[in-house]
């Protein structure tokens, strides 16, 4: 009786995987033919790569595309970049300080004064000497200074100083860029890997929902025991939990993506049905190179212009036990209605300005910009170090990627090999369907590793990159080459199987 019971079995069970497949061929001929960012088209701009050519047709979003519309669209970069177009206005202010300044002043004055005239006005009968006999004067008048400094020490090297705050505040807003080009690739990478999680999930769902009608059929025959009854609605049950949290985790990373980029980019899910049959490219590049190449990390690089500012700091408070020589010119014109008090007088000369004594004021200053150059050095130092760990550190996940995604790519085939094996086992009556889908459901397990995998491989790449102040448009279009050589061997969007039915899912 069992040969002729499996055997209706397994005609029920082909039946519900053909149908799935044609409802699978139906919605892949009504899926578009392009899925993307769902958003008008960008306008080229600096750093941005040029539109794909209408015969290069993709299922992913552009990453270099949502990484240019996170710099445009983010207001914590924006609000950085002000903060640096400000500090920049530092330059200016500091180069005013030793070009000529002219000032004008305006002055009236009334006074009620005793003096030699007011107390001895006998002796001044003369008309003339009338107001300053009363003590009371009138006075108003005007003045315009020029200054030009000769010999400024402070103040040149506050021009310096200048400069480097400039030069470190482009920096900042450069990591700022960095870290938030890293923070679109991770979460890119997090939604893809979703969204195939959840297109291999619904795969793996529907092979074990035919495993536990399977199961059930046999064990409602007297074929099967409850303990394979129970097993295969177990293994069913975790297929939906873990394809809920697939799905769960595909819509915090899209709506992280929508937050960053002000769009809403569209991962379709889809099955990866056969192995890659591409090896994802070793890094060509040696340790030493690469720990070379760390000094151009923007962190390092903004850390050694802080220690920069802080030893510039440093040298202007030095600079303050230098004279000032500043070039003098004053004219003034005074009115009184005392006519001996009326004036006009124009004067130039040289000033001569030193400090001889603060109470240890500049002694303690200097002290205190040579401690804080020390720290900005140390600060430096272990920039360099953090730098040159996260490329060790990179380049190893690097290669143990690589050789993992190797070990699965052999795994994946050989599980198709198994799979194969089991069906024509099951056809000639040596394995039950049972066999055939649990090995296709092991064959989904180890894709879902795979793809994982590969994410934590592009990542590292990314990151890598980084490190080594090489994260540029090439190297983002690089990680997206290596995704759709794996898209080319993908299959057409999963289908859901749900309550005996199969609807495909379109998000």
């Amino acid at each position: 009786m069992r040969l002729p019971t499996a055997i209706a079995l397994t005609a029920g069970a082909v039946s519900l995987l053909l149908a799935s497949q044609g409802l699978a061929a139906s919605a892949a001929a009504a899926s578009p033919a392009r899925q993307g960012v769902s958003s008008a088209p960008l306008v080229d701009s600096p750093g941005t790569p040029p539109p794909a050519s209408p015969g290069a047709e993709t299922s992913l979003p552009a990453m270099s595309e949502l990484i240019a519309r996170a710099l445009d669209n983010d207001a914590g970069l924006r609000s950085r970049r002000l903060d640096g177009a400000s500090v920049g206005q530092e330059v200016p202010m500091a180069r005013s300080r030793l070009l000529p300044r002219l000032e004008a002043s305006a002055n009236y004055r009334v006074s009620d004064a005793d003096n030699i005239y007011t107390d001895n006005p006998q002796d001044y009968p003369d008309e003339v000497y009338d107001d300053r006999i009363s003590g009371r004067t009138q006075d108003t008048s005007w003045q315009v200074r020029l200054t030009q400094p000769l010999f400024d020490l402070e103040r040149s090297r506050q021009l310096g100083k200048a400069h480097a705050q400039a030069d470190a505040a482009t920096l900042e807003v450069a990591v700022a860029e960095r870290d938030l080009a890293m923070t679109v690739i991770d979460t890119y990478l997090d939604a893809y890997r979703a969204s195939r999680r959840v297109g291999l999930l619904m795969a793996q769902r529907e092979s074990l929902t035919l495993q536990q009608r399977q199961a059930q059929r046999a064990y409602d025959l007297g074929l099967g025991d409850r303990i394979n009854l129970l097993e295969s609605q177990s293994r069913l049950d975790q297929a939906i939990a873990d394809q809920t949290a697939a799905e769960n985790a595909l819509s915090i990373a899209i709506t992280d993506l929508e937050r960053l980029t002000g769009v809403t980019p569209d991962f379709t899910p889809r099955l990866i049905e056969r192995s890659a049959t591409f090896t994802p490219g070793a890094e060509d590049q040696p340790l030493e190179s690469l720990l070379t190449r760390s000094s151009d990390n923007a962190d390092v690089r903004l850390a050694a212009q802080r220690e920069n500012v802080t030893r510039q700091e440093t040298d202007i408070r030095r600079a303050a036990r230098y004279p000032r020589l500043d070039f003098v010119v004053d004219y003034s014109d005074l009115h009184s209605n005392d006519a001996l008090r009326t004036s006009r007088e124009l004067s130039a000369g040289v000033e001569l300005n030193v400090a001889l004594y603060q109470g240890g004021y500049t002694t303690a200053s200097i002290r205190q910009g040579e401690l804080t150059a020390l720290a900005g050095a140390a600060d430096l130092d272990n920039e360099r170090r953090l730098a040159q760990q996260e490329v060790r550190r990179r380049l190893r996940s690097i290669q143990g990627d690589r050789r993992q995604l190797e070990a699965l790519t052999r795994s994946i085939e050989s599980a198709s090999l198994f799979v194969e094996a089991a069906v024509r086992g099951e056809a000639l009556g040596l394995r039950d369907l049972v066999d055939v889908l649990d090995a296709r459901a092991t064959l989904y397990d180890l894709r879902i590793r795979y793809v994982d995998t590969l994410c934590d491989y592009l990542d590292n790449r990314a990151a890598l990159a980084a490190a080594t102040g090489t994260l540029d448009t090439p190297s983002i279009d690089r990680l997206m080459r290596t995704l759709e050589a794996l898209e080319r061997e993908a299959d057409p969007p999963a289908i859901v199987a749900q309550a005996g039915v199969a609807t495909p899912t379109r998000r």
